[in-house]
């Protein structure tokens, strides 16, 4: 058994990992991206099962996700307080957005299940996001 010493440094350790980790940009922002892509996602599915289309619920849930992650990314992500970014950070969503129809309508013509494939589609649309802000709308 660890002995209480022992027990401590480990714990000591672990949260000066867990602090180093939180220091990296791209760290907090899948961190952030979690909350952000639960709750997106999350009405996608709402909307998804009261039965409207895909392309629709897809699109309320982008705009509803846009507002939410603004505040989110740019405050805990980006470290920035700038509220004149938000028309850049759309941009950047509608890039994102127009992607994450292609796909999705590639994977409704083929007849995809359309849960595991907004699913699917959660982590390289989510990489795409953070390049695009981290590059042209929080660049520092």
């Amino acid at each position: 058994m660890l002995k209480k010493k022992e027990l401590i440094l480990m714990k000591n350790k672990l949260i000066r990992l867990v602090s180093v980790l939180l220091d990296k940009k791209l760290v907090r922002f899948f961190l952030v991206s979690g909350i952000n892509t639960l709750f997106g996602y999350g009405l996608f599915a709402i909307l998804l099962y009261l039965g409207i289309i895909y392309s629709i619920a897809l699109l309320i849930s982008t705009i509803t996700g846009v507002l939410f992650n603004f505040n989110t990314l740019r405050s805990l992500v980006f470290k920035n307080k700038k509220n004149s970014l938000l028309f850049k950070f759309i941009g950047v969503y509608i890039v994102t957005y127009l992607c994450n129809l292609c796909c999705m309508s590639i994977f409704n013509y083929f007849n995809f299940n359309l849960y595991l494939g907004g699913a699917i589609l959660v982590i390289p649309v989510g990489l795409l996001t953070y390049t695009l802000n981290n590059n042209l709308v929080f660049k520092n």
